[in-house]
């Protein structure tokens, strides 16, 4: 990942109601959830909802899927996995990382273990 593009995915989470949505699609799952269920679990106007969503889905945060007249957003667990790792890539000079962060299942820390 090149700085800039995790520069444009940080940015998107840095807002308070963008964050909202996102943790609430992580905790989702794949399956996602369709933006009526979003506004009204996060009490959300419609118009509003679609704002973020849309700034979120710039950054390659959340993915739009269309089912009938339904739209169906759920986070790009790559996306947000490969922004996870670069900022843990040079975590701790390569030593043990503080107890969360090595909680933290980084897709590089995933590819060092499995080589």
């Amino acid at each position: 990942m090149k700085a800039r593009q995790a520069v444009d995915r940080l940015s998107s989470l840095a807002q308070e109601t963008r964050l909202r949505i996102f943790r609430l699609l992580v905790q989702a799952g794949p399956d996602g959830m369709n933006a009526g269920a979003i506004a009204e679990t996060l009490d959300i106007a419609p118009n509003t909802l679609s704002f973020h969503v849309a700034h979120l889905a710039r950054a390659g945060m959340v993915a739009p899927r269309q089912d009938g007249r339904f739209i169906f957003y759920s986070a790009n667990f790559a996306a947000m996995d490969d922004l996870i790792a670069y900022l843990t890539d040079n975590c701790c000079q390569g030593g043990q990382c503080l107890p969360k962060t090595a909680a933290v299942a980084t897709t590089a820390k995933r590819r060092a273990r499995a080589a």
